[in-house]
């Protein structure tokens, strides 16, 4: 029995270490970091569609668990770990030559993106970039500011580019009606439609569909990973997706993929449709359309979100890709309506490439406000974030990823 007169002092040991393991726990700076993303708009907008439409539900580990895999000891069990072969990174020592690929990140900024775009670059450099080096092209429609560019090469490993965007690029094709496209933008926005009324978004997701790729600094490279500021990356990256794309043919990868609000894009689906009619020659048989259709052959709204892409830029380069996008450019709907670069990209991965070469990176984790990718099992041991917040799993009918891995290879 402890002496009565000690009893205080154990007590008061005792609330100190409790008070330390919760201001320590990583899953404690997740609830507060959630907190703080609640407050965006654009997360209300989302997290309000979920609670109206989208019931959370209770689920096990999503993946196969039936697969035997030969691998080395301690390599996470994920669905990339069963196709990979690449080599794991063993040292940082600064002397270590390692294969790297013929690729950068591309990052679509501003100026006053400067704070959260530094806090994501931590993060990405310490969990994975500060053993590869892997260069940086910034991109912006007005010149990126000295102190950017300053602050910015001052906490990264890689090179850094900074482009400014031609403004062909970011403007009004001619063939365009302004008059409609701005009744457009109010009627959209007196719907409340999320960024209705958004004119810069809209020449945002036009630029992500089809000119991100042909700016002058992307022309030496042939793989892009594309970031976003604010985003966050919650595991250690212990491989190269670079190279486990080259080395296993894949085209295309992504962490989340959900379902696309169908008041911005009434008319997609029907574009689309007249392309592959006017083009069946372009389409091969071993497609994944599958993906983006459901048992009746009709659009499920199913698209890659494309706020994390590792993807091949000869691909977005490809005949295929750009007559695609020139075909839905000439409708028009970037601007007379809200067509996002998510379903876009979506879409043409969807008809022009099939499933072995699209790969789901299950063991990046990463978030974009308000959904987590995070890895499950032995995987997460490697990182902060909780496996049950991950989108397949806390919104199964708003998440298509599992649909996605549920899809025969050809």
């Amino acid at each position: 029995m402890l002496n009565v007169k000690w009893r205080p002092v154990a007590i008061i040991a005792t609330l100190v270490l409790l008070i330390h393991f919760i201001v320590r726990s990583p899953y404690i700076e997740f609830q507060f970091s959630q907190t703080d993303d609640a407050k965006d708009a654009l997360q209300a907008e989302r997290e309000n569609v979920i609670a109206n439409d989208q019931a959370p539900a209770n689920m096990k580990h999503p993946l196969p668990v039936t697969v035997t895999v030969t691998q080395d000891v301690g390599t996470p069990h994920t669905v990339t770990s069963i196709v990979k072969e690449t080599v794991f990174v063993d040292s940082d020592s600064a002397n270590e030559v390692l294969e790297k690929a013929n690729a950068a990140f591309v990052v679509l900024t501003r100026n006053n993106d400067l704070k959260d775009l530094r806090e994501t670059l931590v993060q990405l450099e310490d969990r994975f970039n500060r053993r590869y080096k892997y260069p940086y092209v910034f991109l912006n429609n007005e010149p990126f500011s000295d102190e950017f560019k300053e602050k910015i090469q001052g906490m990264v490993s890689g090179e850094c580019q900074f482009g400014l965007i031609p403004e062909e690029h970011w403007s009004y094709p001619e063939y365009i009606d302004q008059t409609r496209a701005a009744e457009a933008r109010k009627d959209m926005q007196d719907r409340k439609i999320i960024y209705g009324g958004s004119e810069s978004y809209r020449h945002m997701c036009r630029y992500e569909s089809g000119f991100f790729f042909r700016h002058p600094l992307m022309d030496q490279y042939k793989w892009y990973w594309r970031v976003e500021p604010g985003v966050k990356f919650a595991c250690e990256i212990d491989y190269d997706p670079f190279l486990f794309m080259e080395h296993n043919n894949k085209k295309y990868g992504f962490t989340v993929s959900i379902k696309e609000y169908i008041e911005t894009i009434p008319t997609l689906w029907n574009t689309t449709m007249d392309f592959m009619d006017k083009h069946k020659e372009m389409i091969p048989a071993a497609n994944l359309m599958g993906f983006v259709t459901d048992k009746k052959g009709d659009y499920n709204r199913c698209h890659f979100w494309s706020n994390f892409e590792i993807g091949s830029l000869d691909f977005l380069r490809s005949d295929q890709y750009m007559a695609y996008f020139d075909h839905l450019d000439r409708a028009g709907g970037f601007f007379y309506e809200r067509w996002g670069d998510a379903p876009v990209h979506s879409l043409g991965v969807s008809m022009f490439l099939n499933k072995n070469e699209v790969h789901w990176f299950e063991d990046i984790g990463y978030f974009h406000g308000p959904l987590w990718n995070c890895p499950k099992g032995d995987a997460n041991k490697k990182c902060w974030c909780p496996e049950d917040q991950s989108v397949e799993i806390k919104y199964k009918t708003w998440s298509c990823t599992l649909d996605f891995v549920a899809l025969e290879n050809p």
